[in-house]
């Protein structure tokens, strides 16, 4: 969140050659920012002229704001390429990762960035997270030694869907409608991980986690608007994992 010297040195020393992230200089585009702070009368937004190159992200065009026009800027980032989630914010109205969204994709005109929607606002585009991690269901394992000798990859096994690959980002729960009207909704993060321990057994305490997603404000509360599944940026596909938890509820109320 703190203005530092990671950027590429163009940028850093405000060459009028670069734009935001040390691309090569096409243009600018206007970014309309929403700013807030505890204790403000209330939110508003803010705009600033951006130099921007062909590949410029949104990510890169906030920290060159926040450098060179602001330092009071609050946002959050880590590594730059989606592996960690902590860039989640949305564009134009829709949830997508700063860090590898570039402008260009984000149509003509003005581009609007707000934090992320069904999150508490903590400052500008700064979420509190708690929340969000707090849905997910307790006193399951969720870090396990792996038991696969280390040496050369299974054929195919590339083509496997990898459920771990959920970056907790928060942007399914930004997108879900569900979310936006019921605070008690535990969320397609949530469901998908309860899925994903069910296909992953070890340690795991299967007629707990089947009790525990058989709620009105669990699986059932779920629309099946896939915006979740949208907005993923790691393919984790959550909508369809909870029809999955449906079906396996199901035959856990059928076998009784």
């Amino acid at each position: 969140m703190n203005p530092g010297s990671d950027l590429p040195a163009p940028l850093a020393a405000g060459s009028s050659e670069a734009g935001a992230g040390g691309h090569p200089r096409t243009g600018t585009r206007a970014l309309r920012i929403f700013r807030y702070r505890p204790g403000a009368a209330g939110p508003r937004y803010e705009e600033h002229d951006v130099p921007v190159g062909a590949s410029t992200t949104v990510l890169e065009a906030l920290r060159w704001i926040q450098i060179h026009r602001d330092r009071t800027l609050a946002l959050r980032h880590s590594y730059f390429h989606a592996s960690c989630g902590t860039c989640g914010l949305r564009v134009n109205g829709r949830e997508a990762l700063g860090c590898v969204t570039a402008l260009r994709d984000a149509g003509t005109g003005t581009v609007t960035v707000e934090p992320m929607a069904n999150h508490p606002v903590l400052a500008d585009l700064v979420v509190d997270m708690t929340p969000f991690t707090e849905r997910f269901h307790d006193g399951q394992p969720i870090l396990r030694a792996s038991e696969v000798p280390v040496g050369p990859q299974v054929p195919g096994a590339g083509d496997r869907t990898r459920f771990e690959d959920c970056i907790e980002c928060g942007l399914c729960l930004s997108a879900c409608p569900i979310a936006a009207t019921d605070d008690s909704y535990v969320g397609p993060a949530a469901l998908a991980f309860a899925q994903r321990l069910l296909e992953e057994p070890r340690g795991s305490d299967r007629e707990a986690i089947l009790a525990w997603a058989d709620d009105d404000h669990a699986a059932w509360r779920c629309h099946a608007a896939f915006e979740c599944t949208e907005a993923c940026p790691s393919n984790v596909r959550p909508a369809e994992r909870i029809m999955t938890l449906r079906r396996e509820i199901r035959r856990g109320r059928e076998a009784v």
